[in-house]
């Protein structure tokens, strides 16, 4: 539809990886929210940088995760200086991101035409 979502990155390593991404708009059209993640885990990808960005909305919440949800394991977030957030995107922070990704959410507000 309206909106869109763009996940870009740089990474080494790597063993066939199996990853997802899910991309949804909520009941009312009011929000729309993508994610990218790894389904077994934990990532061994070294990653470099990454970007995800959504088109036609405005990012409301967003989180980057070191680990993502398997099994036993929870989610570890990323520390909050490892990455930033705009209205329209996700990347890492130079010099700060530590290589370490599995799972990216993000939920955006979609613009309303107000009656």
């Amino acid at each position: 539809g309206d909106y869109g979502c763009t996940f870009t990155y740089s990474a080494q390593g790597g063993t066939n990886e199996q990853w997802q991404m899910n991309v949804g708009v909520s009941e009312d059209g009011g929000l729309f929210s993508c994610s990218v993640w790894r389904p077994q885990g934990k990532s061994y990808l070294f990653f470099t940088q990454f970007k995800a960005e959504v088109k036609g909305a405005k990012i409301e919440y967003a989180m980057a995760y070191s680990q993502a949800a398997a099994g036993a394991q929870s989610d570890i977030p990323l520390k909050q200086e490892e990455f930033e957030i705009t209205e329209t995107a996700v990347s890492h922070r130079e010099g700060k991101f530590r290589f370490e990704l599995s799972k990216l959410t993000i939920v955006a507000k979609t613009p309303r035409d107000e009656l």
